[in-house]
């Protein structure tokens, strides 16, 4: 079963990564720019063909992937390289790699909502003491909005509650067709050391909508996983989480795996498949937002000096250019064994 998990995570990587450098890859020959290898992996070549002007192959390690353009990262005379095209078409072949993972992610949140449906954001009860109990919030109520985040899932209450701990919130619900509004304090629950504000949410019960319903509510879905990720990175880094609950590839494909023996056990097959399905959006999400980060060797960084280059008419010096990325490089992957050995340390625990 161990195994199955393995090349259950090794699938889910390998459609994540290849969908982000396929991105860059369409919009590299909308732009004329030649590509001269699209690769899977890292390291020697295990298989290759040559088709046209670009190499297809496999490499050796099974992490990762490239799309590997002519003039990218060093000059180039070639007419057809990265860094003879407008900067306005560098940037879209820059942007590709994560918008592509946006566009993953709402295909595969399309499929799970036509699947499954959605969790509609509706109480299932109060907790009696607690802010939404004393202003008269009841079950049944469908919550639209905290504070100005609209709410669409039952999840996002509770993700809400999670990100803005201790905060007062102002909430707009709907009963028997109005619309109301309250203000909520949330109070301390000493047995668990959070803030509550009394919400009790049936998240597990989910509703079906028609086709433009799971087109929306799939986009809703997207934006759910970009909001998480994005409001988890700012708990990073204003200290609220320690970077040793940062989970790498060890700890991701150990939680797949969990998953998805957790899910045939107790459900079978097919909601395993589905469980896998939301893997994968998670995932693609998480990957488009991360490489978005304006961090040296990460698109968003590429981004940034080609904002800068924009605004000053004139490109960087692409010595200086490779030289920040190398150096982000040595950090990203400083980076990624310390969040494997915190994997790797969490398994004998």
């Amino acid at each position: 079963m161990k195994i199955v998990s393995f090349l259950i995570a090794f699938v889910i990587f390998s459609i994540v990564i290849l969908f982000h450098e396929l991105g860059h890859f369409l919009l590299a020959k909308a732009n004329g720019i030649r590509v001269n290898e699209f690769c899977f992996g890292l390291g020697p070549t295990i298989c290759g063909i040559q088709k046209g002007e670009t190499k297809y192959c496999i490499k050796a390690f099974p992490f990762g992937g490239a799309c590997m353009m002519e003039g990218e990262d060093e000059d180039s005379t070639d007419n057809r390289a990265f860094g003879k095209k407008p900067v306005w078409g560098r940037m879209s072949v820059v942007f590709a790699g994560p918008f592509f993972n946006f566009i993953l992610a709402f295909i595969f949140a399309f499929i799970l909502m036509s699947c499954v449906g959605y969790d509609k954001p509706v109480l299932s009860g109060v907790m009696e003491g607690y802010a939404a109990e004393e202003a008269g919030l009841q079950e049944g109520d469908e919550i639209i909005r905290m504070n100005h985040f609209s709410v669409h899932f039952s999840r996002e209450i509770t993700a809400y509650g999670t990100f803005h701990s201790g905060e007062t919130i102002k909430v707009t619900y709907a009963r028997d067709g109005q619309k109301h509004t309250t203000t909520l304090v949330p109070k301390l629950d000493k047995e668990t050391g959070r803030y509550l504000y009394g919400f009790q949410t049936m998240g597990n019960v989910r509703v079906k909508g028609n086709v433009l319903t799971n087109l929306k509510n799939s986009f809703y879905e997207v934006r759910y996983w970009i909001y998480t990720t994005i409001q988890s990175l700012k708990m990073l880094v204003t200290r609220q989480v320690s970077p040793n609950e940062l989970s790498g590839p060890v700890g991701i494909v150990k939680s797949i795996g969990d998953t998805y023996q957790q899910s045939v056990k107790n459900d079978g097959y097919y909601y395993a498949l589905l469980n896998m399905l939301n893997w994968t959006i998670l995932l693609s999400a998480n990957l488009g937002v991360m490489n978005l980060l304006p961090l040296p060797a990460l698109d968003g960084g590429r981004l940034l000096f080609l904002i800068i280059e924009a605004i000053r008419r004139k490109r960087i010096d692409p010595n200086k250019e490779g030289m920040v990325n190398l150096v982000g490089i040595v950090l990203l992957f400083g980076l990624m064994f310390i969040v494997m050995f915190n994997d790797i340390r969490k398994l004998f625990i």
